[in-house]
């Protein structure tokens, strides 16, 4: 079995008073957080990063909240009282919780910051509204793939660079005989977002301010290349209409894929379960159009409660680049900053470099009203249907294109 350990460990060491100096020369304080951590590792990586805010002389008292109830206590919270110092904030939140006056901007604080200008744009794109910075990025979520080394190496095969080259990897690694695939395809619950990677690689969408459209012939080139994967070449385990994360997670595990689309946060899951010497990660490939890849941030926010300068240095602890290693050797969640990737513990570990790359050009979602919900009820139910056979190419491109129309009127 592997050791995450030895698979992932960068050295992270404990930060020093110093580190920090302005937060240990004011009184302690106690910094209140609300969050929605809930898995072990997450929990393991949260407690990393109190520990290093903790030898300020300051300390943290967290509160997990689950991810389905945030909403509802922040707004009850910010009408009845009992808002905590700082919080957990996901982009497709901000307009609301900021509409609730339970965040406050701290573009005043960022300007001048040291770390200021080691985010790229798109991160503080995603915390800003009305032009105003309302927090800092935690952390990232990068999208990169996962092949298994081990088979690569035996059948002699490069990684794959193209959506092309994934394809003739992907069939020359797929032995159905053996319940073996080249592909372990997410086309259930979360597919949509790969939809969408796939679609924006081949140019398929065009996108103008906060509107969107479908190019046709690109949607059907695109929707045709990533269906028949499964039902010309047949690259994909027979239930892959159906598979979200688990499903895909297991088959790579158990040895039934050879490839795997997901993103850092899912290396934890992967490395203890698996050998030394079988992962391998990569860049998404390329697409006609482009490559695509996504890098999606959380960030931590404050409510302008209790002491806030002391709240401030917490959530500007996550930007250390010890808090940022430590979190990523517990969780895999990547750092947010150019800078920290570029530390040597974590560019001198292979394992990181498609992240690495992936983190300075990799976009984010798109911020358009009514686009998720395209992709989700339209997009990946009309791909179904194409994996089951229940549908041509033309049909469902037409449909996606008519719903896309109506959804941006």
């Amino acid at each position: 079995m592997q050791n995450r350990r030895s698979f992932l460990k960068s050295g992270a060491a404990v930060t020093s008073l110093a580190m920090f100096g302005a937060g240990a020369a004011r009184a302690a304080a106690e910094v209140s957080y609300w969050h929605h951590f809930t898995s072990q590792s997450e929990m393991a990586g949260l407690a990393s990063v109190e520990a290093m805010f903790d030898a300020t002389g300051n300390s943290v008292r967290s509160e997990g909240i689950p991810n389905a109830d945030y909403m509802s206590k922040v707004t009850t919270a910010s009408v009845a009282g009992g808002l905590p110092d700082s919080m957990m904030v996901v982009t497709d939140r901000l307009p609301d919780i900021a509409a609730l006056g339970a965040i406050q901007p701290v573009s005043d604080r960022i300007d001048g910051w040291k770390y200021q200008n080691d985010f790229t744009e798109s991160a503080w794109d995603g915390i800003s509204l009305d032009g105003q910075i309302y927090g800092v990025p935690a952390f990232a979520f990068v999208n990169w793939g996962y092949y298994r080394k081990d088979w690569f190496e035996e059948a002699g095969i490069g990684v794959p660079d193209t959506l092309e080259e994934f394809q003739e990897a992907a069939i020359a690694l797929t032995d159905p005989a053996n319940n073996r695939y080249g592909f372990g395809l997410r086309g259930g619950d979360g597919g949509q977002t790969y939809l969408l990677d796939v679609l924006d690689s081949f140019g398929a969408i065009v996108y103008e301010g906060d509107t969107a459209s479908l190019d046709v012939p690109k949607a059907q080139q695109a929707m045709q290349w990533y269906s028949e994967l499964a039902t010309k070449h047949g690259v994909t385990p027979p239930s892959a209409a159906n598979d979200s994360y688990r499903q895909i997670m297991e088959g790579f595990k158990t040895g039934q894929t050879a490839m795997l689309w997901h993103h850092t946060g899912s290396l934890i899951e992967l490395s203890e379960a698996m050998e030394d010497g079988q992962i391998g990660t990569m860049i998404r490939p390329a697409g006609p159009a482009a490559r695509i890849a996504r890098v999606s941030y959380l960030y931590n926010s404050l409510t302008g409660q209790g002491d806030v300068d002391a709240a401030w240095d917490w959530i500007a602890t996550w930007a250390e680049p010890d808090a940022a290693v430590a979190l990523l050797e517990a969780t895999g969640y990547f750092p947010a900053t150019t800078a920290v990737a570029s530390d040597p513990r974590i560019a001198d570990n292979p394992i990181y470099t498609p992240a690495i790359e992936t983190l300075s050009m990799g976009l984010p979602l798109p911020k358009i009203v009514g686009f998720s919900a395209w992709l989700k009820n339209i997009v990946l139910p009309e791909y179904q249907k194409l994996l089951l056979g229940s549908a041509t190419v033309e049909d469902a491109v037409d449909r996606m294109a008519t719903e896309l129309d109506k959804a941006m009127n």
